[in-house]
């Protein structure tokens, strides 16, 4: 077996992860990221046949029973995680009843996936049936994206316009928008539910006073689309009532035509 210390996936999350920290992401314990893996990626590292331990999800995932996943534990801090990704990840696949996941490595200290993990799942199923090229859902505390949800109507287009108004990256990076939800318990299925639903139309959904979970193919897709509403949210703050040059429709408008894009319904004027 290979040294699973050096698989492309264990980099990955640890290099996320690092990065989510030293960006002001993910302060404390906040955070968490969930990556569905290839069994044949994964067999090359693990014996597929050896699980360490159960852990029951409460909640039902029987559309990816048989999945595996690379997931940030509970409790752990992002910047832990490069200096020992053994303690602060996990690998697990779920059940054949799809209430438990069966832990093939990681969380060496007994800990588990995050408390997040259901609506992880949750939002995996949604967006497999819109994307088969899906992999990742990443969730994240970005400081400009709050504050700027704190401040503006919960309203998905509007948010989603002020956005494209105020970096020409926007429209070209997010033509779907940002999906919002109300401010609710985080870790319960029930805010789990809303997102997945929400993710089937959104790659992006801002937890309102919380954060935003972002998906995609690939690391660097969710972790673009994060980082582009963030750096534009920085703008949209920095100006806030003070902008006197802001995108017009017709420009992003062309943007959108430039790049063969067809940008959310009920945006642009």
């Amino acid at each position: 077996m290979k040294d699973i210390i050096n698989a492309p996936f264990v980099r990955e999350m640890c290099e996320a992860t690092a990065n989510m920290y030293r960006l002001g992401w993910d302060e404390r314990n906040g955070g968490n990221i969930s990556y569905l893996l290839e069994e044949k990626e994964v067999s090359e590292y693990l014996d597929l046949k050896r699980v360490l331990r159960k852990i029951p999800t409460s909640f039902s995932a029987e559309k990816l029973i048989g999945r595996i996943f690379i997931v940030t534990g509970t409790g752990k801090y992002f910047k832990n995680v490069e200096k020992d990704p053994e303690t602060n990840l996990g690998i697990v696949r779920i059940g054949t009843d799809g209430t438990t996941a069966e832990l093939l490595w990681g969380f060496k200290d007994g800990g588990k996936f995050t408390s997040e993990f259901p609506t992880h799942m949750m939002s995996h199923i949604s967006r497999l049936e819109v994307d088969k090229k899906h992999r990742i859902v990443m969730h994240t505390h970005p400081t400009y994206t709050i504050a700027m949800n704190t401040v503006c109507p919960l309203d998905e287009k509007d948010f989603t316009h002020k956005l494209w108004q105020s970096n020409t990256e926007a429209v070209i990076v997010f033509p779907d928008g940002v999906g919002i939800l109300p401010c609710m318990i985080c870790g319960t299925n029930e805010i789990g539910i809303a997102t997945a639903e929400k993710i089937k139309k959104f790659r992006l959904v801002v937890w309102t006073n919380h954060g935003i979970y972002g998906t995609g193919a690939t690391m660097d897709e969710a972790f673009g689309l994060i980082e582009t509403v963030e750096k534009t949210a920085q703008i949209y703050m920095l100006t806030l009532g003070k902008a006197i040059n802001i995108i017009p429709d017709d420009i992003i408008k062309g943007l959108a035509k430039l790049w063969n894009l067809t940008p959310l319904e009920g945006v642009l004027k």
